[in-house]
């Protein structure tokens, strides 16, 4: 099955699931399978500590007749983004940074760093930034940083032309690349998706004085058991990786992911671990658990409830990324209301979810969170959609 510890199997019917409904979701998944419009997929349902539902469908490799296998690693890509949001949490729970801190006081190349506004013919005019970006900027994506796959803009065209993705760059060098271009928009005053996450972790390496994948595998995967989570996959674990199509299935575009068989220099805050369904249902438990999970206590109860609440308050979204009817914490966006949102989920339920389609939420009011892992980044909107309605269309008590 799996090498990481995966909680007690309980029927359907005691968790308050109806055995129907989670056949529904298989059959749903199944027929996405069976259209050819994703290979294969993991998905895990834990409720009152209970599992639920654990299902491994179709296949690991598009190219290979192998059936997916529960124990399969994933490319979690912005997955990543909570893990390195409660690194930064736990530094904050031992007095070594605040919230309010600006980010230059640990990156100093952050310290004089302008704001590109567009003028009317399309070029960039710098301007001073009128209040210093903060760690919780980074944390909730306030920080006027952007990122350059979003839709083509000026301040965007800047970090593709410098090629500010380059995974032999440490941390190190690129916060320094990061900080010599200008921001997007002036700190605080919208919310944008941005390699904010990615800046956050060389944040915790300074804070720390450790790399961050050492910070990782030492405070947070050892203590919780996420045995198969890393930046990188071993020679003896690479049959294991799962794999998405050559060509989008709905496009016919090249798919290309990260190539995660070798160690890279880069340790990518925003999107760049490998993980399976159980590993990251450890991070999922600890969260639903206010940040303790078989005696190891990550965070405090009060720390989880400040990382889930929102901290956008009246500041706008400016892109689709984020769902009506949710706001955003400190790194997960979080559900506002019961209604707005045409997803279904309850106020109070946080997610998040990754490039290739891999997805989790946490929901404390119905004591459950559910992970789905899939290599499909043309069908992963569709697909997180699906999977969420479908695992609430099984909730009867």
């Amino acid at each position: 099955m799996t090498k990481t510890s995966v909680p007690e199997r309980a029927s359907p019917e005691s968790l308050g699931f109806s055995p129907a409904g989670l056949d529904r979701l298989s059959a749903a998944l199944n027929e996405q399978i069976a259209k050819k419009r994703l290979p294969g997929a993991v998905a895990m349902i834990v409720r009152r500590g209970r599992l639920a539902y654990f299902e491994a469908l179709g296949q690991r490799d598009p190219t290979s007749p192998e059936a997916m296998q529960p124990d399969a690693l994933f490319r979690i890509y912005s997955m990543t983004k909570p893990v390195v949001s409660v690194a930064a949490m736990m530094l904050f729970e031992q007095g070594r940074l605040f919230l309010t801190d600006p980010v230059a006081k640990y990156l100093p190349e952050f310290k004089n760093t302008p704001v590109g506004m567009v003028r009317d013919d399309g070029t960039i005019e710098q301007v001073p930034a009128q209040r210093a970006m903060t760690v919780q900027d980074l944390l909730r994506h306030t920080s006027g940083l952007t990122y350059e796959i979003l839709a083509e803009a000026p301040v965007r065209k800047l970090y593709a032309r410098a090629k500010i993705y380059r995974r032999d760059w440490t941390n190190e060098e690129f916060s320094k690349a990061m900080a010599a271009l200008p921001l997007m928009y002036q700190p605080g005053t919208v919310w944008e998706y941005s390699r904010s996450t990615d800046v956050l972790g060389r944040v915790v390496e300074v804070v720390s004085g450790e790399l961050l994948r050492d910070f990782f595998q030492q405070r947070i995967f050892a203590p919780l058991g996420m045995v198969d989570t890393g930046f990188h996959v071993p020679p003896s674990e690479h049959r294991r990786i799962a794999e998405p199509f050559a060509q989008d299935p709905d496009t016919g575009a090249d798919v290309r992911v990260l190539e995660v068989r070798e160690p890279v220099a880069l340790d990518m805050g925003g999107g760049g671990l490998v993980s399976t369904a159980a590993d990251y249902a450890r991070f999922c438990q600890v969260m639903l658990n206010g940040g303790v999970l078989d005696g190891k206590r990550l965070l405090s109860r009060k720390t989880v409830e400040l990382m889930t609440s929102d901290h956008l308050g009246g500041i706008p979204s400016v892109n689709d990324l984020l769902p009506a009817g949710h706001g955003f914490g400190l790194g997960f966006a979080v559900r506002l209301q019961a209604g707005i949102s045409p997803i279904a989920g309850s106020a109070g339920l946080y997610f998040w979810g990754g490039m290739a389609g891999t997805t989790f939420f946490i929901d404390p009011k119905e004591e459950l969170y559910a992970v789905l892992m899939v290599q499909a980044p043309g069908q992963r909107d569709e697909i997180r959609a699906l999977f969420r309605n479908l695992v609430y269309a099984a909730v009867g008590d």
